[in-house]
């Protein structure tokens, strides 16, 4: 299945309570319906370290009061696979695209860059589908990890794909050194300061989607794409409806 199920959903060991906003976006906006987030990580090793990460990540969410989904990419054909991207894995995606507000993406550093997997993931998310947009006007949080010293080229590519995508790429972001020292034996993370930048990471990826969710259709009205279709300005008129969709049911 392409959701993978989150394990201790409401356990959070490493965070410290009495320094915790359980609703960091208190007074930016309307917080019902809870912030929807997908989450998207780069490695498919049975100890992926980059999914372990979006697991704390979807905790901390949680506990934001936010609703999240986990895509498992393991069974993400090739683009061009198959003839009109046809696949369940490929339609799943687009869907939980299309049902997010915002979205968390992890890829681990491979020679110095994103992986493959993180880069498939994002080749099916088409900037237009149908008229409408899985991924612009979203909010986005970038992370990485490392085998070795800490880096930013993962992140940093990240941003300019976020970018690319039209998304609403947030200011923080988290980049975990040496990983594999960072998670216990029950897969966890430990209490560190690179906990803590993950903690500030999801903190503020709430409150601009909080804060945005409002403006969202209006940040992608595009006078380009109004040309395009010929469609007039009515001050009457929404035109920014086409760049929203309601959630798919079931996502």
């Amino acid at each position: 299945m392409p959701l993978r199920t989150l394990h201790d959903p409401d356990t959070l060991p490493a965070l410290d309570p009495a320094y915790a906003i359980e609703r960091p976006a208190l007074g930016l906006g309307s917080l019902d319906p809870a912030p929807r987030i997908l989450l998207l990580y780069g490695s498919l090793r049975e100890r992926s370290y980059s999914r372990l990460c979006v697991e704390e990540a979807a905790r901390l969410l949680r506990f934001f009061g936010c609703d999240t989904r986990l895509f498992d990419p393991s069974t993400l054909p090739l683009p061009d696979q198959h003839s009109g991207d046809d696949h369940p894995a490929v339609h799943e995606l687009r869907q939980l695209s299309l049902w997010s507000e915002g979205q968390v993406w992890c890829s681990p550093e491979r020679h110095g860059q994103i992986t493959g997997i993180m880069k498939l993931q994002i080749d099916h998310l088409p900037l237009s589908m149908g008229g409408m947009r899985p991924t612009q006007g979203r909010t986005l949080a970038v992370m990485q990890v490392s085998a070795g010293s800490q880096s930013f080229n993962s992140v940093n590519t990240l941003r300019v794909l976020g970018r690319w995508m039209r998304m609403v790429t947030i200011p923080n972001q988290s980049s975990v050194a040496k990983a594999f020292a960072e998670f216990g034996e029950d897969d966890r993370m430990k209490p560190s300061s690179y906990y803590d930048r993950i903690v500030d990471v999801m903190e503020e990826l709430v409150r601009f989607t909080v804060l945005l969710r409002p403006h969202a259709a209006q940040l992608v009205d595009r006078y380009s794409e109004r040309k395009e279709a010929r469609v007039e300005f009515d001050p009457t008129t929404d035109l920014s409806s086409i760049a929203t969709t309601t959630p798919p049911r079931g996502v």
